[in-house]
Parts: structure tokens; sequence; C-alpha cells
């Protein structure tokens, strides 16, 4: 959806609202495809005194895994964009700031990225996740496995070796 951006420029205080669901079901983000719902973005884009602002919220599901079980996770993904749009390609260095290419702007440039900028590196099912026994596999939240809890690195097999002889020989 392209907001055409004249409109606004002629006027002293006018706003353009705009209401849209896009499809980010094909983007890619570390390796998987997480935007398999519908991505909703709502906000106006307005024009006072001169300067152009974009105002927004966007929101989604994101599908991802706990990181340390690998329970499939639905988190809901929100972000909220205040930007000035500028015509200035000097402008570019600013923080909340999205230069223009046009007389128009399409709202998914701008709320996207910002989107994604939300998305954290990991989650967690539950803050006390036990995550999964790195011997068997198993899940530790369902379920207590007969791994040894102690495991002794193979480095340090000597060492250990030479603590245990010396405990024999105090015994």
């Amino acid at each position: 959806m392209k907001i055409d951006l004249k409109k606004l420029t002629a006027s002293q205080h006018a706003s353009i609202p705009f209401s849209e669901t896009i499809d980010l079901r094909e983007e890619t983000l570390y390796g998987v495809k997480p935007f398999q719902s519908p991505v909703q973005m709502s906000g106006e884009v307005s024009g006072e005194s001169g300067i152009l602002r974009l105002k927004g919220t966007i929101k989604t599901i994101y599908s991802t895994a706990c990181a340390r079980c690998l329970k499939p996770l639905q988190v809901l993904l929100t972000a909220e964009v205040d930007t000035v749009l500028s015509d200035d390609p000097d402008a570019e260095e600013e923080d909340d700031l999205f230069v223009l290419t046009g007389d128009s702007v399409d709202p998914a440039d701008v709320m996207v990225p910002a989107l994604i900028l939300q998305v954290q590196m990991t989650y967690l099912c539950k803050e006390d996740c036990k995550g999964l026994c790195p011997h068997c596999g198993a899940d530790r939240n369902e379920v207590d496995c007969d791994c040894e809890s102690k495991q002794i690195d193979p480095r340090f097999a000597a060492l250990r070796a030479l603590l245990d002889s010396g405990e024999d020989e105090r015994n």
C-alpha cells in the first residue's frame, strides 16, 4: 500500500490513516520463516508545518522454539513506530528518520524493519526451563533421565583418576 504524500504537503494539518494486513511468510530470519501468521499494521501519516511523520503499530505472532527444550513457541511481537519522513538523502545518519525516494511511502517499508528489530535472539517456554539432557536428549521438564548427573569431561579424566587414587590412599 503506497500513500501519496503530495496530499499532505499541500495542506498545513492533514493526516492519512492506514490499516493493512501483510504477508511475511517468505521472510527468512535466522534460517527459518517465523512469520507464518498475518502481520497487522495500522497508523497514520501526518503532515504539520512541513514535517511528515509516520506513527503506527505493527504486530504479529512470531513462531520460534524454546532455546533450551526446543518446544514450539508462539510469541506476540509488537512494535510501535514514530518516524519522521524526509526527502533529504544526507539525513540517513539520524535515528527515527526514514529517507523517502519519491512522493509516496509504503508504511511496510518503515514498520517491518521495526518489527524485526523486536525479535530476541532466544526465547524460553518458561523462565525455569530445564532444557534437554545433553547425553540422552530427554526433556528434563517432563522426565528425570538416568544419566549420570556429574559427567566428566574426557579431557580431565586423568585428573579424576588422580583424585580417585588419592581418596583410596586416605581411606
